[in-house]
């Protein structure tokens, strides 16, 4: 299985959390138990983002790396950068 169609599973499953969730809140269930769901879900979210930065690193970054085009590195560099910061917010 492909690095892509594994991050595309994992976010399937995180979808078949997330519609668990709406039906625990539609069934009025217990919030701590809903409030658990939610935890596991933000978790597994967290774990997708950083399989998705590893590819993002392993491809983009390395291919511009090994391109040796300064130009794509200060790109590839900047955009990591960027996101670290906003996950900082």
């Amino acid at each position: 299985m492909s690095n892509s169609a594994a991050i595309v599973k994992r976010l399937h499953r995180i979808e078949g959390q997330v519609r668990g969730v709406a039906r625990m809140v539609e069934e009025d269930r217990y919030c701590i138990d809903i409030l658990h769901q939610v935890q596991a879900v933000k978790a597994a979210l967290s774990r997708a983002e950083s399989e998705i930065l590893k590819t993002h690193a392993h491809h983009c970054v390395e291919e511009a790396i090994t391109a040796g085009n300064a130009k794509a590195q200060r790109e590839k560099f900047t955009e990591l950068v960027d996101l670290f910061e906003k996950t900082k917010r």
